[in-house]
């Protein structure tokens, strides 16, 4: 993945089908953090303003403290999912740039995932305490289900459907963002695929009954959720087990 994006070690000295070195990866000197916005599981997420232009984009940090066999596969199937994906309701991924490696970082450099910036979350906006119109609501949903259906027909489940995860920009276009746990999919079956999937309060309940065998439907349950949620303004499920 690296490789086609111009970490030519990823790949040896030469590219995918022989090409030939692969040019360096852009280094994060090109951008100035200048705040951390959130923290996940897989990382933490800068605003940042590209130095050259001046443009304000998210640096998504890759987490590799724990990683001791290389790059970490969810983060490997996030970038080639948001490379296949171009949807005006998906956050778009622009680039992949490199920090060096330091004594700070423990002689490890760093990898961030360079992408297009938002200002808010569905879920932010309800703790500041926004009331959502039923216009807005409905506006928000055709979003959040037209993105859905294009991962749908191009083969790829979300997994991880939340209002954290679908983020408005300022002129409220909504966007699916974090992919970390998308997987494609594919018309066999008995496919079985882990059913330690979406935060509990969203998660369907043939995953709680651990089903492993499973498609699109589950993440039109978690859209369901965030449809009650917004009408209703809380969660409407908020278990603990």
């Amino acid at each position: 993945v690296l490789g086609s994006w111009g970490g030519g070690k990823a790949l040896g000295n030469r590219g995918r089908c022989g090409m030939g070195p692969q040019p360096a990866a852009r280094s994060i000197k090109l951008y100035e953090k200048v705040e951390q916005v959130g923290e996940g599981t897989y990382g933490q997420v800068y605003k940042a303003r590209a130095k050259e232009s001046g443009e304000i984009v998210a640096l998504k940090r890759v987490r590799m403290d724990n990683e001791k066999e290389g790059f970490p596969i969810t983060a490997i199937r996030e970038i080639k999912i948001l490379k296949v994906l171009n949807h005006k309701n998906i956050v778009r991924l622009k680039e992949i740039v490199t920090s060096e490696a330091t004594d700070f970082n423990q002689g490890k450099g760093s990898i961030y995932m360079v992408m297009e910036y938002c200002d808010h979350d569905l879920t932010g906006l309800s703790d500041m305490g926004h009331r959502f119109s039923p216009g807005q609501i409905k506006c928000y949903m055709r979003q959040l289900l037209e993105g859905l259906t294009y991962c749908h027909n191009n083969r790829i489940l979300h997994r991880d459907i939340k209002g954290s995860n679908l983020l408005i920009n300022e002129t409220g276009q909504l966007k699916l963002a974090d992919f970390g746990l998308a997987r494609p999919f594919g018309d066999d079956a008995n496919k079985q695929y882990t059913n330690r999937v979406i935060t509990l309060w969203y998660r369907p309940p043939e995953l709680l009954l651990g089903a492993m065998q499973y498609g699109p439907a589950i993440d039109l349950w978690s859209s369901g959720c965030i449809l009650a949620e917004l009408l209703l303004r809380k969660p409407i499920l908020p278990g603990r087990n």
